[in-house]
């Protein structure tokens, strides 16, 4: 089983990637602990998707080869990977191989159970007190003691099923609609990955899915590579998402890949030309003001996709360079995107330590406390502009940055969009959508629902902008 972590308003519109081979599943019902164990986290997606993908036009100023922006350089590891799989890695993968059940062998009754025991596990009810275990175990009874023949008729149960909760981002994916959410390309190379649990508490970066003769296909890549570096740094330890953005850049460019074959072929670098256009999300400029400071840094974010961070990055920089001593972060009709990306942009601007987001849900792997981990880029005073449109990943940044003393948010009361679904895949390739956690603040305001009121509707003086940092950092610490 296959869990896409994400909050999904609309389907994806991104490229397609050919279909893969289907996780293959556990044989019959085995406890729920060992069936959950099978499930294979996609950290690309990690909160991931409000999936309304907005785009513009790159910018020539945001190139990565501006000298204003120099990369850390990657961490080296003292100990480099062994080339080949041990043998007795090599036999626990076969040994993990043959307990796999093929799609074909799942009954219709064992998809509807197996759509019923995820329900029962993770959702949560975060609005209209329709779901109890009891309620939900007498659904059971009634739908199970029913004839299912067919295929069909078990994928109309878990329609009704679901359509029972109340929810209505809780829903059916066909094999065809999951095939479209689950494998998808983010990279610009025409490859999907994931991350795999390997056996000593880290993880793999494996191929999902392919676009076929794409670049990466045709430069040598195949279906459950692992990528083990991308222009020689090592990504161990780094998450898809992280790996996603370093191979994407400028049309036409090359990336080098390393790759290791297989569960334990041999390791191959090779040269990928991308063939797609990157485009950034973000625009800025450098404003002169009359009153106040002399110079204010605007940016604008149009959504958070793989390369939002990394523009937000070097735009931060060339502002800073050319003098601005204020930042404006204009978060207006940004409807989200990817929430790790908006994760990391707001730790961007916040003290290491400091609380970003709250997840909750019934499930314990979705009770968090996200924390900035690193020390600001920037720590001059922020205004954030925000209207009824500013949803999702973005009422997260909007939301950290407030509660944290760091800015003032300025426009319209945010729209309001704070649940976490995760998608899961079922033994017939098909999915269910499930709402299994939401959002809340550092101040502990639930945003679904509420969205964030601003502090001021219209567009303050400077001087006032500094006073109400000052007193909330002030009160905050006392």
């Amino acid at each position: 089983m296959r869990i896409l972590l994400c909050n999904c308003n609309s389907p994806p519109s991104l490229t397609p990637l050919s279909p893969t081979p289907p996780q293959k599943p556990p044989p019959s019902f085995l406890p729920i602990a060992a069936v959950w164990a099978k499930k294979t986290l996609i950290t690309a997606l990690t909160g991931a998707l409000s999936l309304t993908l907005l785009v513009s036009s790159p910018s020539p100023s945001l190139s990565l080869d501006s000298p204003s922006f120099q990369p850390p350089r990657p961490p080296q590891f003292e100990n480099s990977r062994p080339d080949r799989c041990t043998k007795e890695e090599e036999q626990q993968e076969q040994e993990e191989d043959k307990v796999e059940l093929k799609p074909e062998f799942v009954t219709n009754e064992e998809i509807v159970q197996e759509a019923w025991q995820i329900v029962n596990d993770s959702f949560l009810d975060t609005g209209r007190h329709r779901w109890s275990p009891k309620s939900w175990q007498l659904k059971r009874e009634d739908i199970l003691g029913t004839s299912i023949q067919t295929r069909s008729k078990a994928h109309k149960l878990i329609k009704r099923m679901l359509a029972s909760l109340g929810d209505p981002y809780t829903r059916f994916l066909s094999p065809d609609e999951f095939s479209k959410m689950a494998r998808y390309d983010m990279t610009g190379i025409g490859l999907n990955i994931r991350e795999v649990s390997d056996d000593i508490g880290g993880v793999k970066l494996k191929v999902q899915g392919l676009i076929l003769d794409g670049p990466a296909h045709t430069a040598g890549v195949r279906q459950g590579d692992e990528i083990l570096a991308v222009n020689g740094e090592d990504v161990r330890g780094k998450s898809a998402f992280e790996v996603s953005s370093l191979l994407q850049g400028p049309n036409e460019t090359f990336v080098t890949i390393k790759v290791r074959h297989g569960n334990c072929g041999p390791t191959e670098s090779l040269e990928v030309k991308r063939q797609l256009v990157a485009r950034t999300p973000v625009f800025y400029r450098l404003e002169q003001v009359s009153e106040g400071p002399t110079s204010v840094g605007y940016m604008r974010l149009k959504e958070f996709n793989a390369l939002a961070r990394k523009d937000l990055v070097i735009a931060m920089k060339q502002l800073q360079d050319m003098g601005a001593s204020y930042f404006i972060l204009d978060l207006r009709d940004n409807l989200g995107g990817l929430v790790q990306a908006g994760i990391e942009i707001a730790k961007l601007f916040l003290n290491e330590g400091e609380t970003i987001i709250y997840t909750v849900g019934r499930d314990p792997q979705y009770l968090k406390n996200v924390v900035a981990d690193t020390a600001p880029l920037v720590t001059m005073p922020v205004v954030v502009l925000v209207n009824n449109k500013t949803a999702s990943a973005s009422e997260i940044v909007a939301s950290a940055l407030h509660d944290n003393c760091r800015a003032i948010l300025v426009g319209e009361r945010t729209f309001g969009k704070g649940l976490i679904q995760s998608v899961f895949e079922l033994r017939d390739g098909s999915g269910v959508v499930v709402t299994v956690g939401k959002y809340v603040t550092p101040n502990h305001l639930d945003i679904n629902g509420n969205g964030i009121e601003p502090d001021y509707r219209n567009f303050p003086a400077w001087s006032d902008v500094t006073q109400h940092l000052l007193r909330c950092n002030s009160l905050r610490q006392g």
